[in-house]
């Protein structure tokens, strides 16, 4: 039986996803992230390795991965750590591991800090550009992206798109970074027709 787990971004909340998945009828596993936004610190998470290993330990079995912004740069590494774990993943609005700012993002830091102004510096910290290691991703991948999101534009789905082996590119009209509230409807159907698609058989 395949599990769904659900990564928040940067706000760090495990409600993040329950509205869309409540109206896909999904279960699983929905991730908070200590230190980020309002969650409260855990000593032994200090960075993104961390979150990384957090989330792997949910992974006993195959696994489909729905993730929100930062979440989708946590998602695009399990992808790449534990290929044979990760069955589908879904990626909306993230970085994901590519350089935002030379594709048009603003800089989300000093917002993000106003409103959370105890959360773990680590999460401004510079990441790594995973651009070069996407194509190796069988897993399909439905990107969610708006096309008013000044932290992740559109640019930045496409760059996926072009990068990802498996993807379908959707843009939601009129939405911006936080689509996966402001839509929860479109982005809930979205998520439940990816899921159900059968996954492509491998010969042998």
């Amino acid at each position: 039986m395949t599990t769904n787990l659900f990564l928040p971004g940067a706000g760090g909340s495990a409600s993040f996803w329950k509205p869309v998945a409540e109206d896909a009828r999904l279960d699983g596993v929905f991730f908070s992230w200590p230190g980020l936004g309002d969650e409260p610190a855990d000593p032994d998470v200090n960075g993104f390795d961390d979150l990384v290993s957090m989330v792997r330990k949910h992974m006993d079995g195959p696994v489909n991965i729905i993730a929100q912004s930062m979440g989708g740069l946590i998602a695009i590494r399990l992808a790449l750590a534990c290929p044979e774990k990760v069955r589908r993943l879904v990626l909306a609005v993230t970085s994901g591991g590519v350089p935002v700012a030379n594709l048009g993002g603003s800089d989300w830091r000093p917002d993000y800090f106003a409103i959370y102004p105890r959360a773990a510096p680590w999460i401004a910290e510079p990441t790594e550009d995973l651009s070069a290691s996407l194509p190796s991703i069988l897993a399909p991948t439905l990107l969610l992206w708006g096309d008013a999101d000044p932290i992740s534009p559109p640019a930045v789905g496409k760059r996926l798109s072009a990068l990802l082996p498996h993807v379908r590119f959707r843009i939601l009209p009129g939405a911006d970074h936080d689509l996966a509230r402001t839509h929860v409807s479109t982005v809930a159907s979205e998520i439940a027709h990816h899921l159900a698609i059968p996954l492509p058989t491998t010969p042998g």
